[in-house]
């Protein structure tokens, strides 16, 4: 750890705000706790919750970094106790709870994936946050499995595009719901067996047409809100409705009777606040059942746009303009 710098450039805002607020900063490195790795970082995904947190609205789990980011790729130079020492110099990627948008970030050794020759360092870093979360909602929570029907909220956003890959690896049927005609066709062209524009067409008469009346074994949805009551109409016996998000609103009014009668269940989750034991069973899971695919080519992030660290602000900007399909990364070493 001698020859490590004592400080690096982060993006860790003063006060919640606008994009504006994303100015690089002078912060220390890192050490590494026992079971953690210190990782240099290539790059950082940019995820919902980031635009969250700098709006004042999602503030860090206890412990982790106010320093932004979710999710990286990049070299670990340095390992904490009982981390094993032939980790150091390997490429990684990984789920953090803060501290991606920086020049060093710290992960647990048991959240770290390794990169594939095949993927590069900025297409890793798309991967962690969406695969963790469409894989333990989508197949854990909704026990999706081959020759279910599934309904996806957000298709070209990068849970819908990751849902959209491990749908198509998995055996799903997947139906997306999108917000213009060229993210329709963009979400067809990426694999999507179905995809409704929400603004000019009734998702939930479409996927009744879709499903011949019988309805889909599982929603996953990141809106909420009134979309919750209308998500159940698209539910088939027995279905499953996963939660992860409420970006249209975090109350709904539901038929609890109609849940009842059609035994449905109501669940959701967020990654973020879970802990390392179970994210780190989780990275065991996908290294054995996923990563398989990712090595094979078979399995990879659909890119948007990639912007230098220093550009932060502009990344967030294209984000809330809701115009990306699939990731958007922003490039540190």
């Amino acid at each position: 750890m001698t020859d490590l710098p004592v400080t690096m450039m982060a993006i860790d805002p003063e006060s919640p705000g606008g994009p504006e607020v994303l100015v690089p900063v002078a912060r220390p490195v890192p050490q590494p706790a026992a079971g953690e790795v210190l990782i240099r970082v290539a790059a950082a995904g940019v995820n919902r919750p980031d635009i969250l947190q700098r709006m004042g609205g999602y503030p860090p789990p206890p412990g982790a970094p106010s320093i932004l980011g979710l999710e990286l790729s990049g070299t670990v130079v340095a390992a904490g106790a009982g981390v094993d020492a032939a980790l150091i110099g390997r490429q990684v990627c990984a789920l953090v709870a803060g501290g991606a948008y920086a020049e060093y970030a710290v992960a647990p050794a048991g959240q770290c994936l390794p990169v594939p020759e095949v993927v590069t360092m900025i297409e890793a870093a798309a991967i962690p946050e969406t695969l963790f979360t469409v894989w333990t909602n989508l197949f854990e929570r909704a026990f999706a499995v081959e020759g279910d029907r599934v309904l996806v909220h957000g298709g070209t956003s990068g849970i819908g595009t990751m849902a959209i890959a491990l749908a198509n690896i998995f055996g799903l049927e997947i139906i997306v719901t999108a917000g213009s005609d060229d993210k329709v066709a963009a979400a067809k062209r990426l694999g999507a067996d179905h995809a409704i524009n929400y603004r000019t067409e009734d998702f939930v008469a479409r996927v009744k047409e879709i499903t011949g009346g019988r309805g889909v074994a599982a929603v996953l949805d990141m809106v909420g809100g009134d979309y919750v009551p209308r998500n159940l109409k698209c539910l088939a016996e027995d279905g499953r409705h996963v939660s992860i998000a409420v970006q249209g609103g975090a109350s709904a009014t539901i038929p609890i009777f109609d849940i009842m009668r059609r035994r449905l269940t109501l669940t959701g989750s967020t990654l973020r606040p879970r802990d390392n034991g179970f994210k780190t069973l989780v990275a065991e899971e996908l290294q054995r059942l996923v990563w398989p695919h990712v090595e094979a080519g078979r399995l990879r992030p659909v890119i948007d746009r990639s912007y230098p660290l220093a550009d932060a602000a502009a990344a967030h900007r294209r984000m809330e303009a809701g115009a990306h399909v699939g990731k958007i990364v922003l490039t540190i070493g």
